[in-house]
């Protein structure tokens, strides 16, 4: 009987040390993301996918990059965006909604893709760190500068809905 004591004993330790390292490696993914775009750098020269808006200090600007198998469909990465309502940083979800190479926006023909965001970290007090949403990148080519990036929320988020467009805008989304 004490032996059956101990085993059990020694099983629910067993058990409670098991949930108390994986409730402390959750804890440590979510505080590896903070608001705003201080930890994510911008990434000149052709990455897998990537862009920038403009430099920090503008009414508002976003960044983000990561990596793309147009054959298997994913994408990865991170993204941040600031305003005057706060900051926000978020991650890409693993299936890549849309790409083309033969998209036409602003006039002008370019590569696209879609993708589905989750909130990570925020400083707006109505955008919550949990909220999907989705963006949709153009690049265009043949010369011609007239790239954009577009986040779409849902209604508590909807501040943080913008769109970048223009010279300023340089991004990099894969050709097929």
């Amino acid at each position: 009987m004490r032996a059956l004591h101990i085993a059990l004993r020694g099983a629910f330790g067993a058990l409670f040390l098991t949930v108390l390292v994986g409730l402390g490696g959750m804890a440590g993914q979510a505080a590896a993301y903070s608001p705003g775009c201080g930890q994510i750098p911008i990434v000149y020269g052709i990455p897998p996918w990537g862009f920038h808006t403009g430099e920090p200090g503008e009414t508002a600007f976003a960044r983000g990059h990561g990596e793309i198998n147009l054959e298997e469909s994913t994408v990865s990465g991170i993204l941040c965006q600031e305003d005057h309502r706060g900051a926000i940083t978020m991650t890409v979800e693993h299936h890549l909604v849309y790409h083309s190479h033969v998209a036409m926006m602003w006039g002008y023909p370019g590569n696209i893709m879609k993708i589905v965001l989750r909130v990570r970290a925020s400083n707006d007090p109505s955008c919550q760190v949990g909220t999907v949403g989705r963006a949709t990148l153009f690049a265009s080519y043949n010369g011609v500068r007239s790239d954009s990036v577009q986040f779409f929320f849902p209604a508590a988020c909807k501040d943080q809905d913008h769109l970048y467009h223009g010279t300023q805008v340089n991004n990099q989304v894969p050709p097929l």
